[in-house]
């Protein structure tokens, strides 16, 4: 969901000493990492306008593959390569988060506007109850931190689940960076998170703290603890910084491990996939050896494979085990894949419309659900397959995603980046001083679909 700037490295184009090649141009590097975005997002919009205009094609495509599974951990694999670079690459946590807030919130904001204006208007009520089941001061504190999955409140729209483990990266990124563990760490971090997942994921509660203290309560504290890590940690006083990139680190483990919606294990095989990214990247930057980082994506692989195989089940009529678990592991194996071939590419140029579909792919994932709320209140969804249906939908897409980012998402990032420059300058990891800047380098993602409950949002209420 950032932009993908070029991030620097230990020396931004030189190759590291005794290391392999150095990393690609920056033009490079953001031209297939925009590719991969977009063709993540594009996934996903597909997956579900697939299930309103072509239910019985769409039945048949997810008896091997889903592609809103795959979409979503593909951006998972983007973010994971960028974000910590991004972070790096200034040495300040003001800047990150300035370049954070200012390049999710802004259309964040908008889409939940006008998603409240079509349920207050009685066009189409919010989904799973929302707004008559939950005290309203809990649904939006949750809202706010993005991390509503992970809080026990329903999101407003079906996609932005995948936000709240955005967060929780975000957060223990941050936390990492301030102990000075993220630069050479991310591979045993990834490869920690996927054996906790297969080893320790059944035995965590989920929705503990929800169900112990209250929604309401939960959301609201968590809202007051995630506004008052992120101040601190934009702080000028080194200590006041670091223990606010800590105290978000504390509040995303918690949540992950004893609040989340879906089980434990899934959390933890997501956030593994991020980190994976990472230590990509550190191997490509020759940050890390290579065995070290196929150690990771072979651990993760294994883990989310595994956890699928293990855990998924039967959630709706017609289905099978069988085919479930099937059409899982063909996602992940093809998520690899495409990112592999991402990877293998990225010195080649990349079709200039691919590079925008991927500039514009934060607006085609937020914007697609609500076009297709006013979809279903307009026409309503056929009986049968129409694909007549699907190709004005995508055009309606790309159209509004296109006016989204030019009016919305542009705008507010230009201003978050002059907000940043203004800031202290470019420090070393673990410093957390005065935040330093440099135009935001991300690549990002937000379109998710977690191993059992991806398909079971898709199913419901896509």
């Amino acid at each position: 969901m950032p932009d993908t700037s070029p991030p620097g490295g230990p020396a931004d184009g030189a190759a590291p000493q005794n290391g392999p090649a150095p990393a690609p141009t920056g033009a490079e590097r953001l031209g297939w990492l925009d590719a991969l975005r977009g063709i993540a997002a594009i996934a996903v919009a597909l997956h579900h306008g697939c299930y309103h205009y072509l239910p019985q094609f769409r039945h048949e495509i997810l008896r091997w593959l889903d592609p809103g599974n795959s979409g979503v951990l593909l951006f998972f694999l983007v973010s994971g390569y960028i974000i910590p670079a991004s972070l790096e690459r200034t040495g300040s946590a003001r800047r990150f988060w300035i370049s954070r807030l200012f390049r999710i919130y802004p259309l964040l904001l908008a889409v939940l506007a006008v998603t409240l204006l079509l349920a207050v208007t009685g066009l189409m009520p919010l989904r799973q109850r929302l707004g008559e089941a939950y005290d309203p001061l809990g649904a939006i504190a949750a809202h706010l931190t993005m991390m509503q999955d992970l809080l026990a409140v329903p999101s407003a729209l079906n996609v932005l689940w995948t936000l709240s483990y955005e967060m929780i990266f975000y957060l223990l990124v941050v936390a990492l960076f301030a102990l000075g563990r993220l630069d050479r760490h991310s591979a045993s971090i990834a490869t920690a998170l996927a054996v906790a997942a297969l080893g320790l994921g059944v035995l965590l509660p989920t929705a503990a703290l929800s169900r112990d203290h209250g929604i309401t309560t939960v959301a609201v504290t968590a809202a007051l603890v995630m506004a008052a890590a992120i101040a601190l940690a934009c702080s000028s006083r080194t200590r006041l910084a670091r223990t606010g990139a800590l105290l978000g680190g504390a509040l995303a483990a918690v949540l992950l491990l004893g609040n989340a919606r879906v089980e434990a294990w899934e959390g933890l095989a997501l956030l593994a996939v991020m980190f994976a990214g990472t230590a990509i990247h550190r191997a490509e930057r020759g940050q890390i050896s290579v065995r070290a980082a196929a150690v990771a994506v072979t651990a993760v692989l294994a883990a989310a494979i595994g956890g699928g195989l293990w855990h998924i089940t039967v959630y709706a009529p017609g289905q099978t085990e069988f085919v479930l678990k099937r059409a899982w592991t063909i996602g992940i194996l093809v998520t690899a894949l495409v990112f592999a071939l991402g990877m293998a590419l990225r010195r080649r140029r990349v079709p200039r419309w691919l590079t925008r579909l991927g500039l514009i792919s934060y607006s085609v994932y937020l914007v697609h659900p609500v076009l297709l709320i006013v979809s279903d209140i307009t026409i309503g969804r056929p009986r049968a397959d129409a694909p007549l249906l699907l190709v004005p939908y995508l055009v309606a897409v790309l159209l509004v995603s296109h006016l989204t980012y030019r009016w919305i998402e542009a705008p507010l990032q230009r201003l978050g980046r002059r907000l940043a420059r203004r800031t202290a300058p470019v420090l070393r990891e673990g410093a957390l001083p005065d935040g330093a800047d440099a135009a935001p380098a991300a690549a990002e993602s937000t379109a998710k679909t977690a191993p059992t409950t991806a398909a079971k949002a898709a199913a419901g209420d896509a």
